[in-house]
Parts: structure tokens; C-alpha cells; sequence
């Protein structure tokens, strides 16, 4: 029997894969097209999501692909300056397209041991006390594992995630509630040439964005833009692109002109609908990325949302697959990461307003604009939008605790350099502590740091600090929480 069968191989689907082979989990990614996509619609990842590829020996294949910008204007597009202080050694984003992220997930999760079917669409699921059952729609590709059933094959596993996009197949056969609100604005999105300097471009955008913020074209090279332009209404089916002339005429009705646009490489349209999942599990069924919430892409947070969850989620699947997960683990998933996804909901929902060309946002944006002068509100807003303000509730306790352990220089090296398998960590300044019956999960690292003013930290493996302090019964309190049982 597989022990995890992943629907989706976008980059939720395929970080959730790298995260449980880690440890050993025997992993099948389905994606129901047949080649990767050609065109990026997210471009870039966020301060907390270069932490994770930094926490598992990623970064150095991102960084060659990306450019790095502390820049200013992600809340909202209000141009302020990118915050001193942030609480990360990766003060930056990083700027790459989606194409190429998938494209670094796929060969790590392979080299891994993953295996990832392209042209299998999961049509039907089922489950009971010991798996799950997946059936395909005919002509999926055959495995090993599979039998007759229905109209296509049937797969068989221990637990199934669906990472299947904001359309969720997976979450609909549940059925999983997904409240929210429908799509109130429309937005064109496409790459194409034009026939216009790229100066005479930027002016006419610069003009254009006085009163309509959700305008602009971005130059790709060779001549290519990245153009966005409000759209005439709300499509019935989003899913059937714009064509050119749909955007042609959108373009004239903004800019006065179409600026000769011509040769696109892809068209599409996205709307602002919020919607959030009732519950991120269902029995051995559990929905991760935009199959769990969907959002308007305001601040560029919808693929970095859809890597954390997997992050959360990777190490507690693996943990139940193992056999050492102490109770509720699994259900602290949902726990987790659904407020987050919450706040996620309501911040782009702000933004949109804020986006809004009527006097009455605009006069709001007026007066956010001033508070973000404040210092202290920029770098809220921006650790907000890049996720590395996110805290858990772990109970009360030492500040730092529920918060991920940014990267801090140790004697012998860095912390990431040390998280690279995906295990539990104690970082061990007194040199006094252990984690006998634990090791097996836990690294016992003994090293001090300067950027460290507390004894002891254990981290969880993703990062997040789960226990504080120096008294080894106090840390034989806290282990068993997060790793479970004591080896015999």
C-alpha cells in the first residue's frame, strides 16, 4: 500500500512530497495534466518561504534563478521602504517565477524518491479505518498498485492530500464547505509583445495608475510584458481565457490604447473571490494550498500560503505514517494553519479595497499610506505579508515561543545548515540538556550563539520553537507533545 498519495503536483503538492520523503514516506504525486505549465502566474517567494529552502538545503538552487528586492509597495502597492529590522537573515524576496520553483520541487522530490504520474485525474475517493481508495478517470496512467474499479483504476493509501488548486476535486468529493465570497472584480492577466517603446509604455502605465491601481505592464525581456488590466465584469466560467481582443479593448478603455499589443504566450483572467475550507481534515483525507483557501493575489502571498501549509503538514503526516505521532499531531494541522490562512483572507481583502479607484478607499488608502510612514506599521505590515510574523499558539510561555527560529549564526556554522533532514532540533547552549529516548527524531546540536540570549531552544521541524528554558524535566514535559513517546 502507498502511504501517502498527493493530488496535485503544483508547488503545494510537491514540497508536501519533498517534506515526507525526509522521512522515508513511500510518496505518489497524481497530476491530471500531462505537462507541466508553461506560464508563471506567481513570481515570487516571501522572506518565510527562502527560510524553508534555506532550512532544507534549497536555497543555493533558488538564488542562481531569482533576483533579490527590498523593495517597497507589497501591501496594497502603497510605496514605502522595505523595513529595517526583520526578523530574518533573508531580508528580501525573492523574485522567480512559478515555473521554474515547480521545476526545483519536481527534480528535489525525485531525487528524493517521489514518483509523480502526469495524465492521471482522480475522479472518486473513498476511505475507512485503514486508507484510502482513489479511483482514476480511464486511461490514467497503470500502477503496480492499481485495480479494476468503476470506469478507470483504483489506488490504494494510508492517508491522501489533496493539493489539487482552488477548484479542488478532492475537496468537493469530501464535501468539505467553503464559504466565503464570490468574485465582485475581475482582472485580465497575459504575456504578450507590444508595439510601443518601452518608454513611451512606462509613461502611459505611470498615467493610467493615478487612478486605477490594478493596471500595469511589466517588461519580461525580448520585448514580452507581463500586463494587467481591469476587466469588463465577472466571467461565468473563469476557466475559458480572455482572448487577445478582449484585452485589446480593456487596454483601450484604461489607456486609450492597445499599444499594439500582439503574439501572446498566454492569456488568462482572475477574480477576488475569498474562500476558506470548514476544516483542513477529514478523516485520512487532508486539503493543503488553494484547494484549502483561495484569495485575491494582492501582496503575492497565494503560492508562499500553499509551501507553508506543506511545511506544517509534512513532518505530522509523517510522524502518523511512522507510527510515533502522539495524539492530536495531525489534528494541529488545521489548528495551525487555518487561522493563518484567515488572516491571509483578510489582509488581501483589505488590500483590494485599498485598491479601489472610489473616493472612499481611496481616502482610506490615503490615511494608511501616512501610518505606514510610522516605522513600526511598515515592518508590521510586511512581516505580516511575508509570513514571518506568524506565531502559534502554543500556550503561554517565553516569547519566542509558537514563533519559527529565524537563522542565526552558531561557533561552528549556521542553524539552517543543521535542519537539513527535517527532524526535531535542540540547540543546546548549556551543554547540560539531553534527549535520550528522543534521538531517533531529535538532533541534540551543543553550540552557543551570540544572536541568542536564551539557554536552550527545541525546535519542531519546521522550524518553530516549541520549548524554552535550561531544566531537563521541564524539556522531558515538552518532548513527548511534539515527538511522542519516549523510545524504549
Amino acid at each position: 500500500m502507498i502511504d501517502v498519495i498527493i493530488a496535485g503536483s503544483g508547488p503545494t503538492g510537491l514540497m508536501l512530497a519533498c517534506e515526507l520523503r525526509l522521512h522515508g514516506v513511500h510518496v505518489l504525486v497524481l497530476e491530471k495534466e500531462t505537462e507541466p505549465t508553461s506560464h508563471s502566474r506567481a513570481q515570487g517567494l516571501h522572506a518565510r518561504s527562502v527560510e524553508m529552502m534555506d532550512q532544507r538545503g534549497l536555497l543555493e538552487r533558488f538564488l542562481p534563478l531569482g533576483q533579490q528586492f527590498a523593495v517597497g509597495g507589497f501591501f496594497a502597492g502603497i510605496d514605502k521602504p522595505w523595513p529595517d529590522r526583520l526578523d530574518t537573515a533573508h531580508s528580501y524576496v525573492l523574485a522567480i517565477p512559478q515555473v521554474i520553483t515547480e521545476s526545483l520541487l519536481t527534480e528535489h522530490a525525485t531525487e528524493l524518491g517521489a514518483e509523480i504520474r502526469r495524465g492521471c485525474e482522480l475522479v472518486g475517493l473513498s476511505q475507512d479505518e485503514h486508507g484510502v481508495t482513489v479511483e482514476l478517470a480511464s486511461g490514467g496512467t497503470p500502477a503496480d498498485e492499481g485495480v479494476a474499479g468503476g470506469g478507470g483504476r483504483q489506488l490504494r493509501s494510508r492517508y491522501l492530500a489533496g493539493c489539487d488548486g482552488g477548484r479542488s476535486t478532492v475537496r468537493r468529493l469530501l464535501g468539505v464547505g467553503f464559504p466565503g465570497e464570490p468574485s465582485r472584480v475581475e482582472t485580465l492577466l497575459g504575456e504578450m509583445e507590444v508595439a510601443v517603446p518601452q518608454e513611451t509604455l512606462a509613461a502611459v502605465v505611470a498615467e493610467v495608475r493615478k487612478t486605477h491601481l490594478r493596471f500595469g505592464a511589466m517588461p519580461l525581456g525580448d520585448g514580452v510584458y507581463r500586463v494587467i488590466v481591469p476587466a469588463e465584469g465577472v466571467a461565468e466560467d473563469r476557466t475559458v481565457p480572455p482572448t487577445l481582443e478582449e484585452f485589446k479593448q480593456r487596454l483601450r478603455v484604461f489607456a486609450g490604447t492597445d499599444f499594439g499589443a500582439h503574439s501572446p504566450r498566454w492569456l488568462s483572467r482572475f477574480g477576488d473571490a475569498t474562500r476558506l475550507a470548514e476544516r483542513y481534515r477529514t478523516g485520512r483525507v487532508l486539503l493543503a494550498g488553494d484547494a484549502a483557501h483561495i484569495h485575491p493575489p494582492t501582496g503575492g502571498q497565494g503560492l508562499n500560503l500553499g509551501i507553508q501549509d506543506a511545511f506544517n503538514l509534512g513532518w505530522k503526516l509523517a510522524a502518523e505514517v511512522g507510527g510515533w505521532a502522539p495524539e492530536g499531531l495531525l489534528d494541529s494541522y488545521h489548528t495551525e494553519r487555518h487561522p493563518v490562512a484567515a488572516d491571509v483572507l483578510d489582509n488581501t481583502r483589505a488590500q483590494m479595497l485599498l485598491l479601489s479607484p472610489e473616493p472612499g478607499p481611496r481616502s482610506v488608502r490615503r490615511l494608511v499610506s501616512e501610518l505606514m510612514d510610522f516605522e513600526e506599521v511598515n515592518r508590521y505590515l510586511i512581516e505580516k505579508i511575508t509570513a514571518i510574523g506568524v506565531r502559534y499558539d502554543f500556550g503561554e510561555g517565553h516569547e519566542l515561543l509558537g514563533r519559527r527560529m529565524r537563522d542565526v549564526g552558531l561557533k561552528r556554522g549556521r542553524l539552517y545548515e543543521l535542519m537539513h533532514g527535517g527532524r526535531g532540533l535542540l540547540l543546546d547552549q548549556t551543554g547540560r540538556l539531553s534527549v535520550a529516548g528522543w534521538a531517533d527524531r531529535v538532533d541534540h546540536v551543543v553550540d552557543v550563539s551570540e544572536e541568542l540570549d536564551v539557554p536552550a531552544v527545541l525546535l519542531r521541524p519546521d522550524g518553530h520553537v516549541a520549548w524554552v528554558g535550561e531544566d531537563q524535566q521541564d524539556l522531558l514535559s515538552r518532548l513527548p507533545k511534539w515527538f511522542g513517546a519516549a523510545a524504549g
